[in-house]
């Protein structure tokens, strides 16, 4: 039995694609009929074939197979960003916070935004009226530093926990729930979690405090255990976040299995290029569909060092087989393929930034591509580019993970250099250190959520706020803080990475192109949250 993503053609009434599934040999187990795609089951051999013979259908994706949940425990599931394990002695710069925050001193990145005691937070604190979606790997609705902020009624999962993959490989593990559905404030891999505090931690004496301390925190769920991102629970995390007043959404993940989509790439095959024009249609339905209802789409640029506007070599997709056997291969990717969301229409894509206020060594990056820059964190931008975990971006981090990946002593201290405790009485809370776009881009969202809560008006649908997609995204750009391209404009970066205890140089040699007020590295500049809400 296999599983599709079905993309029914628009203005087809429900009864005709029904019927062209069941004809294809489908049974349909959800759909979202807000954009016209399903979730199709078959054991039909030919499906694909039979179901693009049906004039009502548009296009079929491949989504997994059915497995079955393996015997042995859960590992700890994979890391969209990559992180640095190692801490080198090394200081780093910055004039101390006046916050009352314990680890405020930590956030160079607040500091680097003016999100701080004595910029944003005095003059737009964020109202708890505004509704920020997660879509994630989940938010630990319960952590300390987010449970005061986070509105349970409106979170959903739109995920199930997939145990194998076609290869009968591991993916998310045995399910914890009899559904194989987890609750809608759990988070069993980090990365949701960290997301949503850097954006809306509250002010509340404990550990420290998001962009937008007062906004309300809602998880969207569509990422697995495991952080792959998949296209089903994305167009319906879409969807719901447009039904429900969602103001900012935060999409900090690429829809797999295809890092790039290509239509007519040659070196797919032509089932493969059907998916991805799937996916591309289907993803864009839904973007839409959530930005004429007023939701702002704030996405992460990536992590794969490159200039998203060049031709491209791919050797990462797909990276999540749909059948026994497959694996990724080498593919040449033009500029006129794109990685969804970031390149969708509408979204606002984000590179990322270290502490000196450099494009970090790994974000992608492109004139034309990138909208704003916000800090995400930049490990080895250290005098000695070695790794450094107070270089990356410190937020929340669940305890029961900590507990569970061996991560702290018997008296609940941190043994890893890239986690930190804070205590208010009895209550404790952990944070962890990480880096990537996806730590960027909850940055500009938190921005983005202070400028509904300065700039919006009633929503009349929904009751709380709201400022039209079109106004936040001008006030962001417009209140950035321009950056020119570095002085030469082509950058080797080069650090060093520790492998079995030796020290090995890496390198890459980017490029930026475009003026001061835009331009590939940072787009119309680093956000500020000060000057998005004195204007």
């Amino acid at each position: 039995m296999s599983e599709y993503v079905v993309l029914y053609k628009e203005g087809v009434s429900p009864g005709r694609a029904h019927h062209a599934v069941r004809e294809a040999g489908g049974k349909i187990v959800h759909e979202n009929r807000d954009v016209g795609v399903a979730t199709v089951r078959s054991d039909n051999p030919e499906f694909i074939r039979a179901a693009m013979r049906e004039r009502a259908l548009e296009g079929v994706a491949h989504n997994r197979i059915i497995g079955t949940a393996p015997k042995k425990p859960k590992k700890k599931a994979a890391m969209v960003e990559e992180t640095v394990g190692t801490k080198a002695k090394v200081s780093l710069t910055g004039k101390p916070s006046k916050d009352t925050e314990p680890l405020a001193d930590l956030q160079w990145d607040m500091k680097q935004i003016h999100a701080t005691a004595d910029g944003s937070y005095e003059k737009e604190p964020g109202d708890k009226r505004v509704l920020v979606g997660i879509l994630d790997t989940g938010v630990d609705g319960d952590h300390p530093d987010i449970k005061a902020n986070f509105n349970r009624r409106l979170s959903r999962n739109f995920t199930h926990d997939i145990p194998t993959d076609a290869n009968g490989n591991e993916v998310d593990g045995p399910c914890e729930f009899t559904s194989c559905v987890d609750p809608n404030d759990w988070d069993d891999n980090d990365h949701g979690t960290h997301v949503a505090s850097t954006i809306a931690s509250p002010r509340n004496g404990i550990g420290m405090a998001g962009v937008a301390p007062n906004v309300s925190i809602v998880n969207l769920r569509v990422g697995q255990d495991s952080g792959y991102f998949f296209l089903q629970p994305t167009v319906d995390g879409l969807t719901y976040a447009a039904k429900h007043g969602i103001d900012v959404v935060n999409m900090s993940y690429y829809v797999d299995p295809w890092l790039w989509n290509c239509g007519n790439n040659p070196a797919d095959s032509p089932e493969a290029q059907l998916e991805q024009r799937t996916i591309i249609k289907a993803t864009q339905r839904a973007l839409d569909f959530a930005h004429e209802r007023g939701v702002t789409l704030i996405s992460a640029a990536g992590n794969d060092f490159v200039d998203y506007t060049k031709t491209n070599t791919d050797s990462s997709s797909p990276d999540f087989p749909s059948m026994p056997g497959e694996e990724p291969y080498e593919r040449t990717i033009p500029a006129s393929c794109v990685s969804m969301p970031s390149e969708g229409d509408h979204v606002i894509p984000v590179s990322s930034t270290g502490p000196s206020g450099r494009k970090s060594y790994y974000s992608s990056f492109g004139d034309g591509y990138v909208a704003v820059a916000a800090p995400g964190g930049d490990k080895v931008d250290t005098p000695d580019q070695r790794p450094d975990d107070r270089a990356g971006i410190w937020a929340a981090y669940p305890e029961r993970l900590a507990k569970a990946r061996g991560e702290l002593n018997a008296d609940g201290t941190p043994k890893v250099p890239y986690l930190i405790r804070s205590c208010k009485g009895d209550d404790c809370a952990y944070y962890q250190s990480i880096q990537g776009t996806s730590m960027a881009s909850p940055h500009a969202v938190g921005v983005a959520a202070l400028i509904v809560s300065k700039y919006g008006h009633r929503d009349r649908r929904h009751g709380g706020l709201t400022l039209s997609p079109r106004s936040v995204e001008h006030v962001l750009r417009g209140t950035a803080t321009a950056k020119e391209c570095p002085s030469p404009r082509t950058v080797e970066y080069v650090w060093y990475r520790n492998v079995d205890g030796e020290w090995v140089k890496q390198t890459s040699t980017q490029t930026c192109e475009g003026s001061k007020s835009r331009n590939g590295f940072f787009g119309n500049g680093i956000v500020d949250a000060l000057n998005a809400v004195q204007r």
